[in-house]
């Protein structure tokens, strides 16, 4: 038997791009943090992948390619791509008229900290007009918010973060941390309880930071406004999917 270092197989780009989008999340985080063909020919063949999938789902597969096209493409590739989805690529429905092309363009340019401030304008649109007068949504709001619009919400954090944010990832931690709070806040990276007394600087703003650190929900009055969100059934009913 021969001995030595192991051979790396290098990939074709269809290769790589076959590979990772049916390979399992943790064997595509494997991938993205190994060898990748070259820009230019990965960059040339994501489009025509993209149009192939389904913009219905929660795959974050899709969400990552479109960050890498955007990241790494051409001129011509990103334009070409933002004029066949003016609206994003990935399909969000609302029942109360909210448009969440803004919030799917920052999230697909990987400009988390407008992507947050973006989603909490949203959130206190889905409160009603004195959430949006006031500034700031309370908890006893939360249960008058359109379910599809928070699974909206949920999906593009989800799909635009290698499903590592969004309120049922929140969700999932605070049940594994047995409903405790002061379990929860180590976990999703936020200083002082979850208090936004160093807001934005204390808090991180890329795909590195902490599971489930993203979006960021004021928790200055308690924990009663992250409690009734993370418990609407509407995100309930994409926790039990």
């Amino acid at each position: 038997m021969l001995s030595g270092s192991p051979v790396t197989v290098t990939l074709s780009a269809d290769q790589w791009l076959e590979r990772f989008l049916t390979a399992s999340s943790r064997q595509r985080r494997t991938l993205l943090s190994g060898p990748q063909p070259a820009p230019a020919e990965l960059t040339s063949l994501i489009p025509e992948r993209l149009a192939a999938l389904d913009a219905t789902a929660d795959d974050w597969a899709p969400g990552c390619l479109i960050q890498t096209l955007i990241a790494k493409g051409t001129e011509q590739q990103c334009a070409d791509f933002r004029a066949r989805y003016p609206d994003g690529w990935l399909a969000v429905s609302s029942a109360a008229g909210l448009d969440f092309s803004p919030l799917q363009a920052a999230l697909a340019n990987q400009s988390f900290e407008e992507a947050d401030r973006l989603t909490s304008s949203m959130l206190r649109q889905l409160a009603g007009p004195s959430a949006e007068q006031r500034g700031y949504v309370y908890y006893s709001e939360v249960p008058g918010m359109s379910g599809l619009d928070l699974q909206g919400l949920d999906r593009l954090w989800l799909v635009y973060s290698q499903g590592r944010f969004g309120f049922t990832v929140q969700a999932r931690l605070l049940k594994a941390c047995q409903g405790r709070w002061d379990l929860l806040w180590p976990k999703l990276g936020w200083k002082n309880g979850g208090l936004w007394t160093r807001y934005p600087g204390s808090f991180q703003w890329d795909l590195a930071a902490p599971e489930g650190h993203m979006p960021l929900i004021n928790q200055l009055r308690g924990v009663r406004l992250m409690d009734a969100l993370l418990s609407h059934p509407g995100l309930q009913q994409r926790m039990a999917a």
